[in-house]
């Protein structure tokens, strides 16, 4: 078909019509930028998405359960799951799929919680698998768990805040008036922007009970009460008093859990049925088989997920004559069979996020809960009051009840009936209008006496409230017999048992691993990568973030023993097969990270070896040398970090590992230099010990630089070299310098 000419025509472009100023670049402030576009999201994120209040919920949890209770759901029957998720928009309009998702994690049916705030029905998936999808919201039912009934007790009655939602319809609570500290209760997670929380769950009855505690005595043992984590997928507890009072303390540190197996010797195989939270199962068989196709496990003949209805179950078929403990001590030291969960009480106090231990979370719930029950009072008082002013109006009319009937009888307007009754009784606008509204089958002088009874009861109540609100120690009563309560109803045994293993898993015995060239590369900034020589041939060049260079480049082979040495006096000690092969184009493995290093700890030495027969030089700024054979560190225990590495006195510069001795180039910033042999010390076992003085110093004068000395670095090199130490060196002159002297 033959297009019209009017196709074909360029159209006349009106530049006039473009927007003014638009493709002008202005410069602006990065700082500037920051605080107008990226600073009001970190805050909303904060504030009002990742981080749980002291209620224990985030803003999607507490949306979608009380709209779930405004439906009627904690009593009547369930519903469509998408039913509860249309009308949560009302209050949550960030799409329906994010709001089904956190629907699942509330679920029973996901069992992600220790007490699920939702009672489901039908495919939620699980929370150990990643492969098990939850169903559709159209086919999935849900209704409130009766515990809610905790968490909404009295929220009618003004003990907390409500505020518009988002279209100002309808109001929706700031905080939850939970009768029970459930933000310790059931685990919360959350990724805020430069901040993150990790909750772990506790079981409800040692929670409740520690709770009572602290508020009967605010200095109480936590621990007494408090025993430990209590996972809902069970596991056992690696039992470290320490770490649990870190955390009771601080709000942070991590609680070390492992699965729980049963061997069936009919069988020969170990079935799995519970793991810890932080994995799942198929990222555990996913481990195991690279373990298996690497031949660093060769005992086991097959790998089943066994899972089904009943609940989890990993079986491992065993190749005859297998140790099933044995196997599994290995397992639990190179699997997620055994993990760590890391805690980080992160909760926002008033708006404001702050990390709290235990004791600091009960003092911010018990003084919320105060506050709710005293509003509660108040609000009960109120009405109470309102009741007994009326009935005292009725009171008066009970001496002549005909002359209220005249009263009403003989007035000729209805405006006026009030101010009749007003004048004829004494009585004000409130009591007049109450009584003008009984009915006329009331007018009876039983039914009057009747209301009127309940008086001195008011009287009785309102007196009780008063003393309520008139002293805490009434007001923590309530709180106590409600934690009783909750306990009564809603406690269960705990999943996650305690284990106190009777070897260490570090003090197992190491197995055999293969043994193949590869190539070490260590960068300034920490990350390590391990290549072999075919690989390395293959590569092109190295990947490294910004800023970072490679420092080591060692040949070695891959069961060969690392020691990386820290600016803290440690030592963390591992073997290169515990690092993944890579290739020069990722950035390798993050050694503080993969370590476990503590806070702010960093790489400032590192030495490898196979048989412990090198020697460790540790250089001081005060010009002091440390001669330490690698021996000293190699325990028998096999343990991944010692402390008091080296000495403390003085600030270490670095350290060298060394085959043999041999000369070292010592630089101080006053610029003198000092060729020095190793041999002229002597080596002392004791790690920390504080060296031999070297290198003489000026005032104020400090070592700078050491580096290994090669030919070349320096033309009379005479002229530095020491015979005895310590040694003042000498200032170096232009005409020494060598072409290898290289020392920035």
């Amino acid at each position: 078909m033959a297009r019209k000419k009017s196709d074909t025509t360029p159209k006349k472009v009106n530049h006039e019509a473009y927007i003014e100023g638009a493709g002008i670049v202005e410069e602006q402030a990065i700082t500037e930028t920051l605080e107008k576009n990226y600073m009001p999201y970190a805050m909303s994120v904060i504030l009002s998405r990742a981080l749980p209040e002291i209620d224990g919920f985030k803003p999607s949890h507490r949306k979608l359960l009380y709209t779930m209770y405004k439906m009627g759901l904690l009593t009547g029957q369930k519903t469509k799951s998408a039913n509860v998720v249309g009308q949560t928009m009302k209050l949550n309009p960030h799409g329906d799929a994010t709001i089904y998702e956190t629907m699942v994690r509330l679920s029973r049916g996901y069992q992600a919680l220790l007490h699920p705030y939702v009672d489901s029905k039908g495919n939620f998936g699980r929370s150990y698998s990643r492969d098990m999808a939850y169903a559709a919201s159209r086919y999935t039912e849900v209704k409130l768990d009766p515990i809610c009934g905790e968490l909404f007790r009295d929220i009618d009655k003004d003990t907390v805040d409500f505020v518009p939602n988002y279209d100002n319809t309808t109001t929706e609570p700031l905080l939850l008036p939970t009768t029970f500290p459930s933000i310790l209760v059931n685990a919360n997670v959350g990724i805020a922007v430069s901040m993150a929380s990790s909750i772990c769950p506790f079981n409800l009855q040692e929670v409740c009970e520690t709770a009572i505690a602290y508020l009967k005595n605010p200095d109480c043992e936590i621990s007494e009460t408090l025993k430990g984590p209590d996972f809902p997928g069970g596991g056992f507890l690696v039992q470290n008093q320490e770490e649990l009072e870190k955390i009771y303390r601080t709000g942070r540190g991590s609680a070390k859990v492992r699965c729980r197996y049963a061997y069936d010797k009919s069988q020969n195989c170990i079935d799995i049925t519970e793991i810890p939270p932080t994995t799942t199962v198929e990222a555990i068989m996913d481990k195991i088989i690279d373990l298996i196709k690497s031949n660093k496990i060769r005992e086991i003949s097959d790998l089943r997920d066994e899972t089904d209805l009943s609940g989890l179950k990993l079986t491992l078929d065993l190749k005859r004559g297998t140790d099933p403990d044995k196997l599994m001590r290995r397992l639990f030291k190179m699997t997620p069979l055994e993990d760590s969960y890391s805690c980080n009480f992160n909760v926002l106090v008033g708006g404001t996020p702050q990390v709290l231990g235990v004791r600091g979370i009960l003092e911010e719930w018990s003084a919320f809960r105060m506050e709710c029950i005293r509003r509660r009072v108040c609000f009960e008082l109120n009405k109470k009051k309102d009741k007994l002013h009326l009935l005292t109006g009725l009171q008066k009319i009970i001496l002549d009840i005909d002359k209220a009937i005249r009263i009403i009888r003989e007035t000729e307007e209805d405006s006026e009936v009030v101010a009749n009754l007003m004048i004829g009784f004494g009585i004000d606008e409130i009591q007049a209008e109450f009584i003008a509204e009984i009915k006329l089958r009331n007018l009876n002088k039983e039914y009057l006496l009747k209301r009127t009874q309940e008086i001195e009861q008011l009287k009785q109540d309102i007196q009780e409230m008063e003393e309520i609100l008139a002293e805490k120690r009434k007001i923590k009563q309530i709180i106590i017999k409600e934690l009783k309560d909750v306990i009564k109803k809603y406690s269960q045994p705990r999943k996650t048992l305690f284990i106190y293993p009777e070897e260490d898993l570090e003090d197992l015995e190491e197995e055999t691993v293969p043994d193949y060239p590869v190539n070490l590369f260590l960068t300034a900034e920490g990350y390590l990568k391990k290549i072999t020589p075919q690989s390395l041939r293959m590569s092109g060049e190295h990947k490294l973030k910004e800023d970072d260079q490679i420092i080591t480049h060692i040949e070695t082979t891959n069961n060969t023993d690392l020691l990386f040495f820290t600016n803290q006096a440690q030592v963390y000690k591992t073997n290169l097969s515990q690092f993944a092969d890579t290739k020069a184009s990722v950035m390798g493995d993050y050694v503080p990270a993969k370590l476990n290093f503590d806070e702010e700890e960093r790489i400032v030495g590192m030495a490898y070896t196979k048989d412990y027969s090198e020697t460790m030089l540790f250089f001081f700024d005060n010009g002091k040398v440390s001669k330490v054979p690698l021996s000293s560190y190699a325990t028998k225990t096999n343990r991944k970090k010692l402390a008091k590495a080296y000495g403390t006195k003085a600030p270490l510069v670095t350290c060298f590992c060394q085959q043999e001795d041999q000369e070292y180039l010592m630089v101080s910033n006053n610029q003198r230099y000092l060729l020095f042999h190793s041999g002229m010390i002597q080596s002392k076992t004791t790690r920390d010990n504080q060296g031999v003085a070297v290198m003489t110093l000026n005032k104020n004068c400090l070592l700078e630089q050491v580096k290994p000395y090669q030919e070349d670095m320096l033309e009379n090199a005479h002229r530095f070299r020491t015979k005895s130490v310590p040694a003042r060196g000498a200032v170096l002159r232009e005409e020494d310098k060598g072409e290898q002297l290289k020392l920035s």
